[in-house]
């Protein structure tokens, strides 16, 4: 490990020797999820302003916190070892915190540095920092670049070449969709899954969303998952449990184009927690769907009444709940005994 590696307190106690002898501080902080040139620039000048340059680096569960499910793209000790690798850098820690307060009350830099895309009012810890006679620093960006633009490009190149090779759908017509829940209808529930120990698919589940797959849906799961809010578990507990069903469905060759998840508690109100529509709003922004050719399959009234509300079918498996939760009056337009069951039902329909 680099000697420049260290924890927020092993880099509180440097800081203060090295304040004996009149270093003049730096600090900033970052994902740094895939080191650009920008990054590159940015660490440069703000070292040219400092005598010392100390950096924060996200962890992953802060990083997925404000961004999304996907992210970081590299994990955080790698991140780590990278940046410590920057002739610019002189000290690296890694905080798990949402924003820099613990580190600027800790720590105490001459300099706390920001990119341009930010303004100083803006920085919650800039009070704090000023407060105490630091001064916050602005470094304007030299280089129009930035981590999800380039995750924006590999995405659009790798679409394009395999939409060229016939190897993907095409999502420049439009294609019905299935919208899936998860908990008792690919997989057992025994309540608040935030376990792969606990997490047991049904048979035949994925072998028949494979089958609609090659049939030319997309494969979107919607789940509600209040867990988090109540407490049950975390956001990345329920992560391994999602890396676990994607590692599963590659192992029988199935793709699942997007998987879907509500944080929110019942008592929320937000717009995305079933049978309100806003993850199926947000699939139909990214892809090209058909709705009114989709399907909602499910085991609660729920997924029924989320069918209705988004001007798709529906089907109601049998498993699970097997729509016997009582939360609304929604019929469903078909019932099959199980996923693999609604999937040949589907099939059947499209003959």
């Amino acid at each position: 490990m680099s000697s420049k590696i260290v924890d927020r307190d092993q880099a509180k106690e440097i800081i203060n020797q090295l304040k004996t002898i009149g270093k003049k501080i730096g600090f900033t902080s970052g994902v740094f999820d895939i080191l650009h040139v920008g990054h590159i620039n940015y660490l440069r000048s703000a070292k040219e302003q400092c005598d010392f340059l100390i950096v924060a680096v996200n962890s992953d569960r802060s990083v997925k916190s404000y961004k999304d499910q996907f992210r970081p793209v590299i994990g955080e000790l790698q991140r780590v070892a990278v940046v410590s690798a920057l002739s610019d850098v002189d000290l690296v820690f890694l905080f798990d915190e949402n924003n820099n307060r613990e580190n600027i009350f800790a720590l105490k830099p001459d300099f706390y540095f920001k990119a341009g895309d930010y303004s100083k009012e803006k920085l919650t810890s800039a009070p704090l920092v000023e407060e105490y006679g630091g001064k916050v620093v602005i470094i304007p960006i030299a280089e129009e670049q930035s981590t999800t633009k380039i995750i924006e490009k590999i995405e659009k190149n790798f679409l394009a070449r395999h939409i060229k090779e016939g190897s993907l759908i095409d999502r420049s017509k439009p294609k019905p969709a299935i919208f899936v829940d998860r908990d008792g209808t690919i997989n057992i529930d025994p309540g608040y899954v935030g376990e792969v120990e606990r997490f047991q698919l049904y048979d035949g589940a994925l072998e028949g969303l494979k089958k609609l797959r090659d049939a030319g849906f997309f494969i979107i799961i919607v789940t509600n998952q209040q867990g988090i809010a109540l407490g049950h578990f975390t956001k990345s507990q329920l992560f391994k449990v999602h890396s676990h069903l994607m590692r599963q469905s590659a192992k029988i060759g199935l793709l699942i184009d997007r998987l879907a998840y509500c944080p929110h508690s019942a008592s929320e109100g937000c717009e995305c927690r079933k049978p309100q529509t806003g993850m199926i709003d947000e699939a139909v922004r990214y892809f090209n769907i058909d709705l009114a050719n989709s399907f909602v399959i499910g085991d609660t009234t729920t997924d029924i009444q989320l069918a209705k509300n988004a001007g798709c079918r529906s089907v109601l498996v049998n498993t699970g709940k097997a729509g016997k939760d009582g939360e609304y009056q929604a019929q469903p337009d078909y019932t099959a005994e199980s996923l693999e069951a609604a999937a040949s039902l589907i099939l059947n329909l499209r003959m």
